[in-house]
């Protein structure tokens, strides 16, 4: 499956983002429990955060986790990343947590 893209209107660590664009993978295993819907409310809470990077890969995406995200009484893990020279934020992977 290809990469879906949404407009959003964020600001996470300072910078203005335009466009969320979400990886199919978590369909794999977690699509029972995981839509595009949820993971586009889930993004929208991380509006006007500060989030540390896990990790810089050799192309200059920063990678983030946030894990425990609470939404309709549910918990979440989602895995995102940002490249300095973009205005979109990725979805690499979201899945419910026990």
């Amino acid at each position: 499956m290809a990469r879906r893209e949404y407009s959003i209107d964020l600001t996470i660590n300072g910078r203005h983002l335009k466009k969320l664009i979400i990886d199919p993978h978590y369909e794999d295993k977690h699509s029972e429990s995981v839509s595009d819907e949820i993971i586009v409310e889930l993004v929208k809470e991380l509006d006007g955060g500060f989030y540390r990077v896990e990790k810089v890969d050799s192309q200059g995406f920063q990678y983030f986790v946030e894990d425990h995200m609470e939404l309709n009484d549910k918990l979440y893990k989602l895995i995102w990343l940002l490249h300095d020279d973009e205005i979109f934020i990725g979805v690499v992977n979201c899945y419910r947590r026990n």
